[in-house]
């Protein structure tokens, strides 16, 4: 018998002053058992971080041919594809030539390291990536908070993203490789 998913509802109140956006998102995320929980709250800072009224979970791990997340217009384009962790290389250059724009997610840490200096020749050459990293002990956090139903307040200004999780204030800034 298959394992199924495991659900998580988040109520996410963002307010970005840097893009100007203000909206509550209720958010239904499936966690794949293959899924670790550090990877799918890379999926819900990835979501936080270029959140839209378009934006929208895929199947993830369930459809290899998905990005993690993406948005597209009405006409069905793709404008944003975003991969997590260290993609191959087919994964970039699928992304990249079927949205106008992708960007990679990754926790900051030994692994990502070691993919970006194989891969930022390759990805650097590509003018419609963004390749953006958060601090690993930032997942970690989100983690040791993480319950089946949750409520997350977020407030990005200046670059910096200030989360309410749990009643425990987080903060970290993004970094932007590329």
């Amino acid at each position: 018998m298959a394992l199924k998913a495991t659900i998580y509802k988040f109520d996410v109140s963002i307010t970005d002053l840097d893009r100007n956006y203000y909206n509550d998102h209720q958010l239904t995320v499936a966690k794949h058992p293959s899924e670790t929980s550090e990877r799918m709250m890379l999926r819900l800072l990835a979501f936080i971080l270029n959140a839209s009224e378009t934006l929208e979970f895929t199947k993830g791990l369930s459809d290899t041919d998905e990005p993690d997340l993406w948005q597209k217009d009405m006409s069905d384009v793709i404008e944003l594809w975003i991969a997590l962790g260290q993609p191959s290389e087919s994964r970039v250059k699928k992304g990249s030539n079927q949205s106008n724009k992708m960007a990679i997610y990754a926790y900051e840490d030994g692994f990502f390291n070691e993919f970006w200096a194989k891969q930022k020749n390759k990805i650097s050459v590509k003018d419609n990536i963004s390749v953006v990293t958060v601090p690993s002990t930032i997942g970690q956090q989100l983690v040791a908070a993480l319950q089946r139903t949750m409520a997350i307040q977020v407030t990005i200004q200046d670059g910096t993203v200030y989360l309410t999780v749990a009643g425990e204030s987080l903060s970290f800034s993004p970094t932007t490789h590329l």
